[in-house]
């Protein structure tokens, strides 16, 4: 693990109006992690995920976001969600966000847009350098979907993926974008039994490859069995923070989920 981690969040804070829907929240996450927020519906954890790839503006905080390579950090605060993606931060959603009447194939290949090379000119032309970048994407953007299992569907409409490919395809589109974190809102929202024991098989494929991975999710079964370590939160704030054995057994984590105090 690297001393620094690629993700650092300090103080993050959004306010709606009068209401404080993020409150001075603090979060971490190191290279090659699994981390999961989690915490009862309402508790901020989408709101979290808007205010660092950029979809909002955080009242105050800070999110930084540091290259494994390089060392070097960067601000994320006040960029637009393409240039969040652009610096290494990419993202899934809890309502599937696909090019439905694009192909399987050209829904990765779209992902890729951010780390190409080629510009207006090069796409008119057509010289050689964009022809080689062109077939690079159209190589890399196959070997995602060979890596999701969804190979044999590159060429179908993405709308007439079942339930689970087409969450699938969702992350794969993110993982052409080469992000340093991967996060992930609700990835098995919707799924049945056996979809989620294949997406929790694939997540653990992705972070064994060193792929940092964040995620919201309130299947607690799925959560315990792939984190490392486990953010709890609560109207907005933080309330525990843990390995899954310590957040199993946690008092306050408890009675935010059941309402009810519990002995320690």
């Amino acid at each position: 693990m690297m001393n620094s981690p690629i993700l650092n969040v300090t103080g993050l804070t959004m306010d709606f109006g009068g209401i404080r829907a993020l409150n001075a929240l603090d979060l971490d996450v190191y290279g090659g992690e699994i981390v999961a927020l989690i915490g009862p519906n309402g508790a901020g954890k989408t709101t979290f995920f808007n205010c660092v790839t950029g979809i909002y503006m955080p009242t105050a905080g800070e999110v930084l976001l540091t290259s494994p390579k390089t060392g070097k950090s960067e601000s994320l605060k006040g960029l637009k969600p393409n240039q969040v993606t652009e610096k290494g931060l990419a993202r899934t959603f809890q309502n599937i966000r696909l090019f439905p009447k694009m192909t399987v194939l050209e829904n990765v290949m779209i992902g890729r847009h951010c780390r190409t090379k080629a510009f207006i000119l090069g796409a008119i032309l057509r010289n050689r350098a964009t022809r080689e970048e062109e077939q690079s994407i159209l190589e890399t953007s196959y070997a995602i979907l060979q890596k999701v299992g969804l190979e044999q569907y590159s060429n179908e409409f993405a709308e007439n993926l079942p339930y689970g490919g087409q969450r699938r395809l969702e992350i794969a589109r993110a993982l052409a974008t080469e992000p340093l974190l991967l996060l992930l809102d609700e990835p098995a929202a919707g799924m049945n039994p056996q979809e989620t024991l294949e997406l929790v098989e694939l997540i653990k494929e992705i972070s064994a490859d060193g792929q940092a991975i964040l995620l919201i999710e309130h299947d607690m079964k799925l959560v315990m069995s792939l984190s490392d370590r486990i953010f709890v939160m609560d109207y907005g704030k933080k309330i525990a923070q843990g390995t899954p054995a310590e957040i199993r057994e946690n008092p306050a984590v408890i009675k935010a989920y059941l309402g009810e105090d519990v002995d320690a």
